[in-house]
Protein backbone atom coordinates (compact mmCIF):
# COMPACT_ATOMS: atom_id res chain seq x y z
CA UNK A 1 0.00 0.00 0.00
CA UNK A 2 2.71 2.29 0.77
CA UNK A 3 5.01 1.52 -2.07
CA UNK A 4 1.62 2.07 -4.25
CA UNK A 5 0.19 5.71 -2.61
CA UNK A 6 3.14 7.26 -1.66
CA UNK A 7 6.39 7.90 -3.65
CA UNK A 8 9.46 7.04 -1.20
CA UNK A 9 12.12 10.25 -0.71
CA UNK A 10 15.33 8.75 -1.52
CA UNK A 11 18.80 10.93 -0.48
CA UNK A 12 21.04 10.66 -3.81
CA UNK A 13 23.29 8.70 -1.86
CA UNK A 14 20.71 5.60 -1.10
CA UNK A 15 18.90 5.43 -4.82
CA UNK A 16 22.26 5.76 -6.20
CA UNK A 17 23.36 2.72 -3.90
CA UNK A 18 20.41 0.39 -4.63
CA UNK A 19 20.95 1.34 -8.40
CA UNK A 20 24.61 0.29 -8.10
CA UNK A 21 23.60 -3.27 -6.29
CA UNK A 22 26.34 -1.91 -3.30
CA UNK A 23 25.45 -2.46 0.68
CA UNK A 24 22.92 -0.19 1.82
CA UNK A 25 22.21 -0.65 5.49
CA UNK A 26 18.33 1.02 7.09
CA UNK A 27 18.35 2.48 10.34
CA UNK A 28 15.83 3.63 12.18
CA UNK A 29 14.89 6.88 13.95
CA UNK A 30 12.70 6.56 16.91
CA UNK A 31 16.27 6.13 18.74
CA UNK A 32 16.48 9.85 17.80
CA UNK A 33 13.14 11.31 18.64
CA UNK A 34 12.49 8.59 21.81
CA UNK A 35 15.14 6.43 22.69
CA UNK A 36 18.48 8.47 23.61
CA UNK A 37 18.87 11.77 25.74
CA UNK A 38 18.54 15.10 24.10
CA UNK A 39 20.90 16.79 25.26
CA UNK A 40 24.86 16.38 25.98
CA UNK A 41 26.04 13.62 28.11
CA UNK A 42 29.53 13.59 29.94
CA UNK A 43 30.57 9.63 29.14
CA UNK A 44 33.19 8.15 30.59
CA UNK A 45 36.62 7.48 29.51
CA UNK A 46 36.32 3.73 28.86
CA UNK A 47 33.11 4.68 26.49
CA UNK A 48 35.50 7.36 24.57
CA UNK A 49 38.26 4.72 24.01
CA UNK A 50 35.54 2.26 22.41
CA UNK A 51 34.17 4.85 20.60
CA UNK A 52 36.61 7.68 19.78
CA UNK A 53 34.40 9.09 16.93
CA UNK A 54 31.55 9.81 19.16
CA UNK A 55 31.19 13.37 18.71
CA UNK A 56 31.25 15.82 22.30
CA UNK A 57 28.95 18.50 23.18
CA UNK A 58 26.14 17.54 20.61
CA UNK A 59 23.12 15.60 22.41
CA UNK A 60 23.24 12.27 22.57
CA UNK A 61 20.36 11.16 20.44
CA UNK A 62 21.94 13.09 17.38
CA UNK A 63 25.41 11.91 18.76
CA UNK A 64 24.27 8.32 18.48
CA UNK A 65 22.47 8.70 14.95
CA UNK A 66 25.49 10.09 13.65
CA UNK A 67 28.05 7.78 14.87
CA UNK A 68 25.61 4.62 14.07
CA UNK A 69 25.94 6.16 9.59
CA UNK A 70 29.69 6.92 10.31
CA UNK A 71 30.55 3.53 11.52
CA UNK A 72 28.11 1.91 8.65
CA UNK A 73 29.98 4.26 6.14
CA UNK A 74 33.55 2.82 7.52
CA UNK A 75 32.17 -0.43 6.77
CA UNK A 76 32.19 0.34 2.65
CA UNK A 77 28.14 0.41 3.17
CA UNK A 78 25.51 3.46 2.81
CA UNK A 79 23.39 4.36 5.54
CA UNK A 80 19.56 5.21 4.91
CA UNK A 81 18.43 6.67 8.03
CA UNK A 82 14.40 6.36 7.75
CA UNK A 83 11.77 9.00 9.25
CA UNK A 84 8.38 10.90 8.14
CA UNK A 85 9.57 14.36 7.94
CA UNK A 86 6.38 16.71 7.33
CA UNK A 87 4.46 13.76 5.63
CA UNK A 88 7.55 12.42 3.43
CA UNK A 89 8.63 9.04 3.85
CA UNK A 90 12.36 10.09 3.84
CA UNK A 91 14.86 6.84 3.06
CA UNK A 92 18.14 8.48 3.81
CA UNK A 93 18.28 11.78 5.92
CA UNK A 94 20.21 14.57 5.18
CA UNK A 95 22.40 16.68 7.64
CA UNK A 96 20.02 18.82 8.13
CA UNK A 97 16.91 16.82 8.14
CA UNK A 98 18.88 14.55 11.23
CA UNK A 99 19.42 18.04 13.04
CA UNK A 100 15.81 18.65 12.60
CA UNK A 101 14.52 15.19 13.63
CA UNK A 102 16.85 15.16 17.08
CA UNK A 103 15.38 18.71 18.03
CA UNK A 104 12.30 18.27 17.02
CA UNK A 105 9.73 19.45 19.91
CA UNK A 106 7.00 17.27 19.22
CA UNK A 107 7.81 14.61 17.36
CA UNK A 108 5.48 11.30 16.02
CA UNK A 109 6.27 8.01 17.37
CA UNK A 110 5.30 5.98 13.67
CA UNK A 111 5.00 2.68 13.94
CA UNK A 112 3.66 0.29 11.06
CA UNK A 113 -0.37 1.07 11.69
CA UNK A 114 0.70 5.19 11.47
CA UNK A 115 2.26 5.82 8.46
CA UNK A 116 -0.23 6.73 6.36
CA UNK A 117 -1.68 8.53 8.95
CA UNK A 118 1.69 10.38 9.33
CA UNK A 119 1.49 10.88 5.49
CA UNK A 120 -1.50 12.33 5.22
CA UNK A 121 -1.60 14.48 7.83
CA UNK A 122 2.22 15.78 6.67
CA UNK A 123 3.31 14.58 10.18
CA UNK A 124 7.17 14.50 12.05
CA UNK A 125 8.35 11.81 13.71
CA UNK A 126 10.68 9.12 13.98
CA UNK A 127 10.00 5.16 12.79
CA UNK A 128 10.08 2.38 15.04
CA UNK A 129 11.74 -0.99 14.05
CA UNK A 130 8.26 -2.27 12.71
CA UNK A 131 7.69 1.15 10.36
CA UNK A 132 11.18 1.04 9.66
CA UNK A 133 11.04 -2.67 8.75
CA UNK A 134 8.25 -1.71 6.76
CA UNK A 135 9.68 1.10 4.88
CA UNK A 136 13.28 -1.06 4.01
CA UNK A 137 11.69 -3.47 2.38
CA UNK A 138 9.17 -1.34 -0.10
CA UNK A 139 13.09 0.70 -0.59
CA UNK A 140 14.67 -2.74 -1.25
CA UNK A 141 16.73 -2.52 1.55
CA UNK A 142 18.06 -6.08 2.68
CA UNK A 143 19.33 -5.19 5.96
CA UNK A 144 18.47 -2.62 9.25
CA UNK A 145 19.96 -2.28 12.33
CA UNK A 146 18.36 -1.15 15.70
CA UNK A 147 18.96 -1.81 19.40
CA UNK A 148 16.76 -4.05 21.05
CA UNK A 149 13.20 -5.11 19.38
CA UNK A 150 10.04 -4.73 21.14
CA UNK A 151 7.82 -8.31 21.60
CA UNK A 152 5.80 -9.54 24.48
CA UNK A 153 5.27 -7.71 27.14
CA UNK A 154 4.92 -8.42 30.64
CA UNK A 155 1.47 -9.33 31.60
CA UNK A 156 0.65 -9.92 27.92
CA UNK A 157 -2.30 -12.83 28.79
CA UNK A 158 -4.43 -9.78 30.47
CA UNK A 159 -3.42 -6.89 28.41
CA UNK A 160 -2.97 -8.74 24.97
CA UNK A 161 0.46 -5.91 24.39
CA UNK A 162 2.29 -7.51 21.45
CA UNK A 163 4.46 -5.11 19.90
CA UNK A 164 4.30 -4.86 15.93
CA UNK A 165 8.04 -5.27 15.59
CA UNK A 166 7.09 -9.01 15.79
CA UNK A 167 4.39 -8.78 12.42
CA UNK A 168 6.30 -6.40 10.73
CA UNK A 169 9.33 -8.96 10.78
CA UNK A 170 6.99 -12.45 9.49
CA UNK A 171 6.15 -9.87 6.32
CA UNK A 172 8.98 -7.94 5.90
CA UNK A 173 11.95 -9.57 3.74
CA UNK A 174 14.57 -7.87 5.28
CA UNK A 175 17.57 -8.90 8.02
CA UNK A 176 17.40 -7.35 11.14
CA UNK A 177 20.38 -7.11 13.14
CA UNK A 178 19.83 -6.09 17.12
CA UNK A 179 20.92 -6.54 20.26
CA UNK A 180 17.97 -9.43 21.34
CA UNK A 181 14.61 -8.34 23.04
CA UNK A 182 14.40 -5.77 25.48
CA UNK A 183 14.58 -6.97 29.26
CA UNK A 184 11.48 -4.84 30.45
CA UNK A 185 9.62 -7.58 28.04
CA UNK A 186 8.31 -11.50 28.53
CA UNK A 187 11.31 -12.76 26.76
CA UNK A 188 10.13 -16.72 27.08
CA UNK A 189 7.01 -15.80 25.47
CA UNK A 190 8.85 -12.98 22.91
CA UNK A 191 10.99 -16.46 21.94
CA UNK A 192 7.56 -18.44 21.51
CA UNK A 193 5.93 -15.16 19.47
CA UNK A 194 9.06 -15.33 17.06
CA UNK A 195 8.99 -19.36 16.28
CA UNK A 196 5.10 -18.95 15.95
CA UNK A 197 5.35 -16.70 13.60
CA UNK A 198 8.03 -18.43 11.92
CA UNK A 199 10.77 -15.64 11.89
CA UNK A 200 14.38 -17.50 11.73
CA UNK A 201 16.00 -16.16 15.33
CA UNK A 202 20.00 -16.07 14.87
CA UNK A 203 22.48 -15.76 18.11
CA UNK A 204 25.34 -13.92 16.68
CA UNK A 205 28.39 -15.59 18.39
CA UNK A 206 26.22 -16.42 21.47
CA UNK A 207 24.34 -19.41 22.16
CA UNK A 208 21.86 -17.34 24.77
CA UNK A 209 19.31 -14.88 23.94
CA UNK A 210 20.68 -10.94 24.18
CA UNK A 211 18.50 -9.18 26.66
CA UNK A 212 19.79 -5.30 24.79
CA UNK A 213 21.57 -3.67 27.42
CA UNK A 214 21.61 -6.79 30.17
CA UNK A 215 23.83 -9.69 29.27
CA UNK A 216 22.45 -12.76 27.40
CA UNK A 217 19.99 -14.55 29.27
CA UNK A 218 21.63 -18.15 30.08
CA UNK A 219 18.38 -19.96 30.99
CA UNK A 220 16.76 -18.97 26.88
CA UNK A 221 19.06 -21.04 24.34
CA UNK A 222 18.52 -20.38 20.84
CA UNK A 223 18.41 -23.16 18.19
CA UNK A 224 20.66 -21.05 15.69
CA UNK A 225 24.14 -19.41 15.63
CA UNK A 226 26.32 -17.80 13.23
CA UNK A 227 29.69 -16.92 14.03
CA UNK A 228 30.36 -14.84 10.88
CA UNK A 229 28.82 -11.98 8.84
CA UNK A 230 29.11 -13.85 5.59
CA UNK A 231 27.23 -17.12 7.29
CA UNK A 232 24.26 -14.64 8.28
CA UNK A 233 24.15 -13.27 4.66
CA UNK A 234 24.50 -17.21 3.40
CA UNK A 235 21.71 -17.68 5.84
CA UNK A 236 19.48 -15.04 4.29
CA UNK A 237 19.64 -15.78 1.09
CA UNK A 238 18.63 -19.57 1.88
CA UNK A 239 15.72 -18.29 3.42
CA UNK A 240 14.77 -16.01 0.79
CA UNK A 241 14.91 -18.51 -1.61
CA UNK A 242 12.28 -20.63 0.23
CA UNK A 243 10.50 -17.83 1.96
CA UNK A 244 10.58 -14.96 0.07
CA UNK A 245 8.80 -12.39 2.22
CA UNK A 246 10.05 -13.10 5.78
CA UNK A 247 12.76 -11.70 7.41
CA UNK A 248 15.52 -12.75 9.42
CA UNK A 249 16.48 -11.49 12.99
CA UNK A 250 20.21 -11.55 14.14
CA UNK A 251 20.69 -10.58 17.50
CA UNK A 252 23.98 -10.04 19.04
CA UNK A 253 25.00 -9.34 23.28
CA UNK A 254 25.59 -6.06 24.40
CA UNK A 255 29.64 -5.26 24.32
CA UNK A 256 30.83 -7.40 27.09
CA UNK A 257 32.52 -4.04 28.13
CA UNK A 258 29.54 -2.35 28.68
CA UNK A 259 26.79 -4.67 29.91
CA UNK A 260 24.89 -3.68 32.75
CA UNK A 261 23.70 -6.18 35.54
CA UNK A 262 20.31 -7.84 34.70
CA UNK A 263 19.75 -8.55 38.60
CA UNK A 264 20.09 -4.70 39.33
CA UNK A 265 17.85 -4.30 35.83
CA UNK A 266 15.29 -6.43 37.46
CA UNK A 267 15.18 -4.38 40.26
CA UNK A 268 14.83 -1.24 38.84
CA UNK A 269 12.49 -2.52 36.19
CA UNK A 270 9.79 -3.86 39.06
CA UNK A 271 9.91 -0.03 40.66
CA UNK A 272 9.06 1.28 37.19
CA UNK A 273 6.67 -1.14 35.84
CA UNK A 274 4.96 0.15 39.22
CA UNK A 275 5.16 3.56 38.51
CA UNK A 276 3.85 3.00 35.12
CA UNK A 277 0.89 1.37 36.29
CA UNK A 278 -0.22 4.10 38.83
CA UNK A 279 0.09 6.85 35.99
CA UNK A 280 -2.03 4.80 33.79
CA UNK A 281 1.21 4.57 30.92
CA UNK A 282 0.73 2.04 28.42
CA UNK A 283 0.53 0.94 24.60
CA UNK A 284 2.96 2.80 22.28
CA UNK A 285 4.33 5.12 25.14
CA UNK A 286 4.81 2.06 27.59
CA UNK A 287 8.46 1.57 26.18
CA UNK A 288 9.68 4.84 26.22
CA UNK A 289 8.33 5.66 29.54
CA UNK A 290 9.85 2.68 31.19
CA UNK A 291 13.30 3.16 29.27
CA UNK A 292 13.22 6.91 29.97
CA UNK A 293 12.84 5.57 34.05
CA UNK A 294 15.55 3.04 34.16
CA UNK A 295 17.97 5.72 32.25
CA UNK A 296 16.88 7.91 35.52
CA UNK A 297 17.96 5.30 38.00
CA UNK A 298 21.04 4.33 39.51
CA UNK A 299 22.00 2.80 36.45
CA UNK A 300 21.10 5.19 34.72
CA UNK A 301 24.41 6.47 32.63
CA UNK A 302 25.51 2.79 32.43
CA UNK A 303 22.55 2.24 30.50
CA UNK A 304 23.09 4.82 28.35
CA UNK A 305 26.43 4.20 27.31
CA UNK A 306 25.21 0.73 27.14
CA UNK A 307 22.67 1.44 24.50
CA UNK A 308 25.23 3.29 22.45
CA UNK A 309 27.71 1.06 22.40
CA UNK A 310 25.43 -1.37 21.28
CA UNK A 311 24.27 0.86 18.89
CA UNK A 312 27.31 0.97 17.35
CA UNK A 313 28.68 -3.06 17.45
CA UNK A 314 24.84 -3.61 15.68
CA UNK A 315 25.76 -1.00 13.02
CA UNK A 316 28.63 -2.73 11.84
CA UNK A 317 27.44 -5.90 11.94
CA UNK A 318 24.56 -4.85 9.58
CA UNK A 319 27.21 -3.12 7.52
CA UNK A 320 29.10 -6.31 6.83
CA UNK A 321 25.95 -8.46 6.69
CA UNK A 322 25.06 -5.95 3.46
CA UNK A 323 27.82 -6.44 2.00
CA UNK A 324 28.18 -9.94 1.84
CA UNK A 325 24.49 -10.45 0.97
CA UNK A 326 25.27 -8.13 -1.89
CA UNK A 327 28.35 -10.41 -2.70
CA UNK A 328 25.81 -13.17 -3.26
CA UNK A 329 24.17 -11.91 -6.13
CA UNK A 330 20.91 -11.52 -4.43
CA UNK A 331 18.57 -9.69 -6.31
CA UNK A 332 16.94 -6.14 -5.41
CA UNK A 333 15.26 -3.45 -7.02
CA UNK A 334 16.11 0.23 -7.56
CA UNK A 335 13.84 2.65 -6.71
Amino acid sequence: MLQQNQKLEFSSEVADAIAQGRPVVALESTVVTHGLPREPREMSAKFHEAVPEWPRDVSANLAAARTMESVVRAEGAVPATIAIIDGSVCVGLSAKQLERLAGETNPKKVSARDLGVSVAQRQTGGTTVAATTTIAACAGIRVFATGGIGGVHRGWNISMDVSSDLVALARSPVVVVCAGAKVLLDLPATLEGLETLGIPTIGFETEFLPRFTAEPDRSLRLHHTAESASEVARIAHAHWQLQPTSGVLVMQPCPAAFAVDAESTERQLARVLELASAKNVRGAALTPFLLAQLAQGEEGPRMVEANLALLKANARLAARVAAGICSLSFGSHSP
